[in-house]
Formats: structure tokens, sequence, C-alpha cells
């Protein structure tokens, strides 16, 4: 069995991506790594490149600025280093730039990869999330945010990802999928509230049509508000993943939450009482199908 992870990265050092810890997080059960790094204000190429020559492979790419609605850019960028992953290798790992792998899930992908490696209905395997908000100590805790994705995939290149790279499709269908036993750490939300607001309207610029420059000037005069921007929140209870340690060490901002705030429309925040009483997420948008 042969793996092959993937990402695509732009600007981190500017915008305060993770993506070194992400790669390495990941790194010691993948063959090798392929990178989408698009032309940067910042030294990202030069920081992935000096990682691990031997396993990662860089693709130099252009992000197409035409691609200003709904974030499909991130989708066209996961498709190029999708689509230099060589031929050999039977699953792929997708992991974004904010997203990280605790090492003790290691064992268990590896091993469902391959349990699942000879059958060829599964074409995907799906993770479980943990999204972490204002700093290390806090995660999500609503609908807003998702709670499954794909992150491994068949080495196929007719699987395309979707929409904003949120996930993956094959000829337009659902993958097939396998639950593994594991979470993926999202840190996307986990920053300085400089870095942060810079990085929100960077987004913003390719999924609501403005310009770059304009979204710069935005960020350059404010800060991001964590305090008022989320809907509920829980204390996190487990340990980091050890790459992690030296960046959650040099915190240097204060995040102050109300853990009993319960900021949501009516409709909200009955769904939400009745996924805390009954464990079931009602509505769920789910982009993929799960084989029993």
């Amino acid at each position: 069995m042969k793996v092959c992870g993937f990402t695509f990265i732009r600007n981190a050092e500017k915008f305060d991506f993770p993506i070194l810890e992400a790669i390495t997080s990941v790194l010691p059960i993948c063959d090798h790594f392929v990178v989408a790094v698009g032309k940067s204000d910042d030294g990202t190429r030069k920081f992935i490149e000096d990682l691990a020559p031997r396993k990662i492979t860089i693709v130099d790419t252009v992000w197409d600025e035409s691609l200003k609605n709904g974030g499909v850019v991130y989708a066209s960028e996961t498709d190029k280093a999708f689509d230099a992953v060589p031929e050999g290798f039977d699953w792929c790992f997708y992991i974004q730039g904010d997203e990280v792998v605790h090492e003790k899930y290691l064992p268990v992908i590896k091993e469902t990869m391959r349990n699942h490696l000879d059958k060829r209905e599964v074409e995907g395997l799906l993770f479980d999330y943990k999204h972490f908000y204002g700093n290390y100590d806090y995660v999500g805790d609503c609908r807003h945010w998702y709670r499954k994705e794909i992150r491994v995939i068949r080495n196929d290149k007719n699987i395309r990802s979707y929409r904003d790279a949120q996930g993956f499709r094959k000829n337009n269908e659902k993958l097939n999928v396998v639950p593994v036993d594991a979470e993926i750490y999202h840190y996307g939300w986990v920053r300085h509230p400089k870095f942060m607001q810079e990085k929100v309207n960077s987004v913003k610029a390719f999924y609501k049509g403005i310009s770059e420059e304009e979204a710069s000037k935005i960020a350059s005069q404010n800060e991001f508000n964590y305090e008022a921007e989320y809907d509920a929140l829980a204390k996190f209870e487990g340990t980091h993943p050890a790459v992690m340690r030296e960046r959650i060490n040099r915190l240097n901002w204060e995040v102050d939450v109300d853990l009993k705030k319960v900021n949501m429309k009516l409709k909200y925040r009955v769904l939400y009482k009745i996924e805390k009483w009954f464990g079931v997420r009602l509505f769920e948008y789910r982009n993929y199908k799960v084989l029993k």
C-alpha cells in the first residue's frame, strides 16, 4: 500500500497558516507528498521546499483571479495538487493548510486504509472534526461547524474537489465512504486577531468578488473580534498534536468567551438543543454516502 499526501497553500506566513504543522502531522504515514504552492508575497515556497525535500514535490501555481465567487479557487488549487500525484499510489491523504492530525490517530488511519485497500467500492475515508476557535482552549459547539468530511480518497483522477474544497465528488456524485475513528483538528479560527482579520478579508475576496486590494485595506484597519463572532463554544479537554506545541507556546493574545452564551436564531437554538439531548443533528448537510 502506497500513500501520497497533498495540499495547496499561498501566503502562509502572511496569514499565519500552520501549514508546516499540517504537513508534518501526516507525513509519517505518507510515502510522498505534493504541495501546490501558489505565487506568494512571502517566503511560503522556501519553507515548504526546506521541510522535507526528499519527500515533498512542489507544484508552482498561479491562482485564477477570475474565480471570485463561492471559494471555487480553493477547489481548483486542490485539484492541481491532486492531479500531480503520480500513478502507483493507492490512497491520497488531503490536508488543508489549517488542519492538523494528532499523532495518536496515525496508526488507526493507516490500518483503516489497509483494511479497505481491496474494497473498491470504498472511495474515501470520513473523518470527524474538532474546530478550535479564538485560542487553543475552545472548540465550536453548534451547527455552524461541520462535523465530518472526507480527507482520504482513492488515487482516481475522476474524483474532483467540490465547491470550495470542503469535500470531494466523483463524476459529480457523492463518494462512497467509510468512517475512520480519527479527528481532524481545524485551527483556521485560531490566530492573532490581526492575522485573523487579514485572513477573513482575503477569503472574502474569493467568495464575494471583492478585490484583494480592497480586502487588504479593510484588514489593515481592524482586528478580528473573537468575543462577538461565535454562536456557542465548549471547553477543549484533550491534548493537542505534538507538532502544535511550539505554536501554542507562542500564544500572545487573549480571548474572553462565555461558555454559557448561545447566540442563535430560534430555529437553530431548537435544533441545537435537540442535538444536545439526543445526539442527532437534524437536516445535516452530507456531501458523502456512508457505506454500511
